[in-house]
């Protein structure tokens, strides 16, 4: 008896997907836990195995939207026998059958309807499409979750958004002078993230009013402080989250980071990874963006930009100097967040990220 392949739940509110590669052809023989195919949806793109070993059957084809529970494909158990020989077989019985009835002579008469191969395309219709000026294709579900997403925190949150600049010379400084040690030591690299994830828990825990968020008619103010940090991936973009992160040193964040970044590049960030979450950090410089204002990302009410460390002219004890300047941007829900509170938040980042070491750097 054949055994049904069917799509696994891939979480909560998650009804349908993509499956978008068969890592194994229809006909192909697989082995138990052999990965079979990948299934993309709105929140992650995930990996799934074979249960059992024999013959693939697939019933659906690459790029088809599958629903959860849904057969896709059969596999026949190999005590069944070969499957791959019935296919060819009637079409090796037939062949002979008719070139008995066909007279020698006539074996050499070219005959036209199978060999006209009228389905070619015509010259008007090769033309077409060469010089066709757009292509179309569906959405991805990470795409239109993400439009979705950016659609209604515009229509939902009234989003303002204030800036500063900070003179990024110190941490540079620090990070220049441990990174050989902290390296060997935690065996990660020393970033600026995570020096800009402790100045947020710093304000968040100063500014409880951009830590909170509305449902219906309720204010929640969150008492965690777990930090999504944005990706950029081939897919698009996610934003894995760094729980409790007043708790975790400079070295455990900077790893979990590095995880999360490998788990990204190889499709197997979990559900998990992107559940929570209650501010979020969204690095535009490594782009090379100067300056831009970030979207929330609901239901938060706040969003903090990083941007492209440059070097400008500032004054500096009535003297005109060169620094590494970084500006910032705060993204805020106007509805949570006074004006005075979003800016004030800011100021203490920037305070946090030009004094370092009253982030009690644990190098």
């Amino acid at each position: 008896m054949n055994i049904e392949v069917k799509i696994p739940s891939a979480g909560e509110s998650i009804t349908s997907g993509v499956l978008s590669i068969w890592h194994k052809k229809n006909g192909e023989r697989i082995t138990r836990d052999e990965l079979l195919f990948t299934l993309e949806t709105d929140k992650v793109s995930q990996e799934v195995t074979a249960a059992d070993s024999g013959i693939l059957h697939t019933k659906v084809a690459e790029g088809e939207e599958v629903k959860i529970g849904q057969v896709v494909a059969e596999i026949e158990p190999e005590a069944a026998g070969a499957p791959a020989t019935p296919e060819p077989t009637p079409k090796q019985e037939t062949a002979p059958a008719l070139a008995a009835e066909t007279p020698k002579p006539a074996a050499l008469v070219p005959t036209p309807p199978p060999v006209a191969k009228a389905p070619t395309p015509t010259p008007q219709a090769l033309s077409a499409a060469t010089n066709s000026r757009a292509t179309r294709k569906k959405l991805s579900p990470l795409r239109r979750k993400i439009a979705t997403q950016l659609v209604m925190a515009q229509q939902t949150a009234a989003i303002l958004t204030t800036f500063n600049e900070c003179d990024m010379t110190a941490i540079m400084a620090l990070r220049k002078e441990l990174q050989e040690d902290f390296s060997k030591k935690h065996h990660v690299k020393l970033g600026f993230m995570s020096f800009f994830i402790k100045a947020v828990v710093n304000a968040l825990q100063a500014f409880p009013s951009i830590n909170s968020r509305i449902d219906g008619d309720e204010l929640v103010t969150n008492n965690a402080f777990d930090i999504g940090v944005a990706v950029g991936t081939e897919r698009g973009l996610i934003v894995p989250v760094l729980k409790d992160c007043e708790n975790l040193s400079f070295a455990e964040i900077e790893n979990s980071l590095a995880a999360f970044a490998v788990k990204a590049r190889e499709g197997r960030i979990s559900m998990e990874d992107l559940s929570g979450g209650v501010f979020t950090i969204s690095n535009g410089g490594v782009y090379g963006s100067l300056l831009s204002t970030p979207i929330l990302n609901p239901p938060q009410s706040g969003i903090l930009g990083m941007h492209k460390i440059q070097e400008r002219a500032v004054v500096l004890n009535g003297q005109i100097v060169a620094r590494p300047m970084m500006y910032l941007a705060l993204s805020y829900d106007h509805r949570v967040v006074d004006g005075k509170e979003a800016v004030t938040f800011l100021v203490r980042v920037k305070e946090c990220l030009e004094n370092p070491a009253r982030l009690l750097l644990e190098a």
